[in-house]
């Protein structure tokens, strides 16, 4: 018989986190293998003592011989010492993360998996292992020549599309301006109609507080985002804003509008994570390729202690596996 399941590239992430801890966990969900065929990516004896630890009777074999029955098929780097340091930055294990993205891509671009999704990395441990990135997405764009793409989480009914990432909160500002933004709203409207199956409903939130309130607390809503979605209406996208950005997520969440179009990161993650923390699933907008990951970070405070939640891992592993087969999505565990 056939195995039809889709086969999802899972990378280790940063091993002095809780990538191999969240990844472990996942793998082990009967009910997630028996929808997804995981694959996963990094070191192959981190990944068993990981287990051990944990109780979790998994056995590790190489890629290519079935992923059933308590057995996980694995790319083995065997690019880690078993000395490294658990619960800080390391150029060691930085470089070894980055090392399985650049893995995943090469499998993907074989035709050997169908989608990756990625445990969390650190950018300064990537930095200090040679690679300088601000993080997934960039080095996931560059990789694969992406001129255009953007962040996304999705959770529920509510999908949050980023005007911009890792900026400090000064130079994301600078960053709003009314073409950058009709851009992505164009964008948006094109990558999530693909995805949902229908002309999304977009919602804008605005920059200032209560969308600057007429004018009474910052001009930019007037002078750059309602412009941007006056051309986006203009041209037959259905969006529209902006909207006071202490309620237009709640909003989203709650399935008035299929996305909204958040000005700077921290906007859209304390949003996102406030609603639906350990549930949610950063979405790479734009990429040839299918790629879901968490909607956290390495946990170093908490890294090797067994307690770490992957609740955002299976929720990523399972909406990849959606996404390959073209499913309407709607995040669940």
């Amino acid at each position: 018989m056939n195995d039809t399941r889709p086969i999802i590239g899972i990378t280790m992430g940063d091993a002095a986190g809780i990538g191999p801890e969240i990844v472990v966990k996942s793998v082990a969900d009967p009910t997630l293998t028996s929808v997804c065929r995981c694959v996963v990516i990094g070191d192959a004896q981190v990944f068993q003592r990981v287990a051990a630890g944990l109780s979790i009777n998994l056995k590790f074999t190489p890629f290519g011989s079935g992923g059933r029955d308590a057995t996980i098929e694995v790319v083995d780097l065997s690019n880690l010492n078993t000395d490294f340091l658990i619960g800080c930055d390391g150029a060691e294990t930085g470089k070894a993360s980055a090392e399985y993205i650049v893995a995943a891509v090469k499998l993907w671009r074989e035709g050997k998996i169908d989608a990756i999704c990625t445990a969390p990395i650190s950018k300064k441990a990537i930095g200090l292992g040679g690679y300088q990135f601000p993080g997934h997405t960039e080095f996931l764009a560059e990789m694969t020549s992406t001129a255009e793409f953007a962040m996304s989480f999705f959770t529920g009914d509510l999908r949050v599309v980023l005007l911009s990432t890792h900026h400090p909160l000064v130079d994301a500002i600078k960053l709003v301006t009314k073409e950058r933004l009709t851009r992505l709203i164009r964008f948006s409207d094109r990558t999530l109609e693909t995805l949902l199956g229908h002309r999304p409903k977009i919602a804008v939130a605005g920059l200032n507080p209560h969308a600057s309130e007429g004018g009474m607390f910052g001009t930019e809503e007037a002078n750059d985002i309602a412009p941007a979605i006056d051309e986006c209406q203009g041209l037959g996208v259905d969006v529209s804003g902006p909207y006071s950005p202490d309620t237009i997520f709640l909003r989203g969440f709650r399935g008035e509008f299929d996305a909204v179009v958040a000005l700077y990161h921290d906007q859209a993650t304390i949003a996102v994570k406030s609603l639906s923390f350990g549930t949610a699933v950063n979405v790479t907008l734009g990429m040839p390729l299918i790629r879901t990951s968490v909607d956290h970070g390495t946990a170093y405070d908490i890294a090797g202690r067994g307690i770490a939640e992957a609740g955002s891992m299976k929720a990523a592993i399972r909406l990849a596996g959606e996404l390959v087969h073209g499913s309407r999505v709607r995040v669940r565990i």
